[in-house]
């Protein structure tokens, strides 16, 4: 019989689980760890008790697991249908794997985002690009590493890259064009919330590109046999002075609170006249130990303190 306070962990991702595990581990909660790359989804049958944590990536086809967040869609409905208490549920889920709706989600809740617009091919992408009147960037619709991120600041080289082989739609076809924000301090904004509250926000530098992930399993990569080790990845992430009192902290937790994001680190850059443009809304968010250290906060020890106020309160 499973235990009604076990915390069920939908993941595919076994690197990002340590710190998490320890989280729960240090709160005292049972906890089980549910692959969702393959295996079975019983859905005629009802879901074990306790509470259920996504934690699945849109990132996922990058290692190998295409069909997991399809099978994740399926796996929150069958949850949800039972009455489960899932964290960060199908409604949160539609935004991690779409950027198309996290940018109306956001101008719903009027916040502002660069311009942003999306298509598939490469008559209509081109199209699009030709709308733009500066630099532009494009994304993967279903985005996570920073991958398929790539700025332009004309057409001819856009068209080139539409032809050659380095051009990637994404998992889903769906390719994003959004403006580019250049950051006036060389950086961008992550500002991370657990259940309504505002844990901290990070710095993240800009100078050696577009992928951001600030877990400390994505900064170091192993170095070939006989050479040196790399530079630690760590060193791109600092402590942001922004405050919970912040009007845009503020702004974010009601959309997280309207939207069903129980769990989100929520990017912006800042430019050279003071203008936020937010552009990311990650619901399977990860911590960086560096910073976590600095300003005092265990995120994932948070997160476990939150899934235990959940269980104890409603």
């Amino acid at each position: 019989m499973t235990d009604p306070r076990t915390v069920h962990i939908l993941y595919e991702n076994p690197d990002w689980l340590p710190p998490l595990v320890a989280g729960l581990d240090a709160e005292g909660l049972p906890h089980r760890l549910v692959e969702v790359w393959e295996g079975e989804l019983p859905i005629d049958r009802a879901p074990p008790p306790g509470i259920w944590l996504n934690r699945m990536s849109p990132s996922s086809h990058t290692r190998g697991h295409l069909e997991s967040v399809a099978l994740t869609r399926e796996y929150l409905h069958w949850l949800e249908r039972h009455g489960r208490r899932v964290i960060n549920g199908s409604a949160a889920f539609r935004l991690e794997i779409s950027k198309v709706q996290q940018d109306m989600a956001l101008r719903r809740h009027g916040i502002r985002t660069p311009r942003t617009v999306a298509g598939v091919g490469r008559d209509a992408l081109m199209k699009l690009a030709g709308t733009f009147d500066g630099p532009f960037i494009t994304k993967h619709n279903q985005g996570g590493k920073g991958l398929g991120i790539e700025l332009f600041d004309d057409l001819s080289a856009f068209a080139a890259h539409l032809e050659s082989p380095a051009f990637d739609r994404g998992p889903d076809g769906v390719v994003i064009l959004q403006q580019y924000v250049q950051p006036a301090a060389g950086h961008i904004t992550r500002v991370e919330l657990v259940g309504g509250r505002f844990l901290y926000a990070m710095n993240s530098a800009t100078d050696q590109g577009f992928e951001l992930c600030p877990s400390d399993a994505c900064q170091v990569p192993k170095a070939p046999v006989g050479e040196a080790c790399p530079v630690d990845g760590n060193a791109k992430f600092s402590p942001s002075p922004l405050t919970a009192d912040d009007p845009l902290v503020e702004q974010y937790r009601a959309l997280c609170a309207n939207e069903g994001i129980e769990l989100a680190g929520i990017e912006f850059v800042e430019d050279a006249d003071g203008r936020r443009y937010t552009y990311d809304i990650n619901g399977t968010t990860n911590y960086n130990s560096k910073v976590g250290a600095a300003v005092g906060v265990d995120g994932m020890r948070e997160l476990a303190k939150y899934i235990k106020r959940v269980l104890d309160f409603g």
